[in-house]
């Protein structure tokens, strides 16, 4: 589980930078990028168990 919010983070993260760079989805990139911050957060608090 640990490994999937990872991966939905780094995805978010390039959305947002081509979303960022392509000015074409306004607010919804910034969403995009909340969430990915808020998944990497989950990610420390638990802890790096699945290496």
């Amino acid at each position: 589980m640990g490994n999937l919010l990872y991966i939905i983070a780094v995805v978010l993260v390039l959305f947002w930078a081509i979303g960022f760079f392509a000015y074409t989805a306004g607010g919804i990139i910034h969403i995009l990028l909340v969430l990915a911050i808020i998944a990497v957060l989950i990610r420390v608090i638990q802890g790096n168990k699945a290496v």
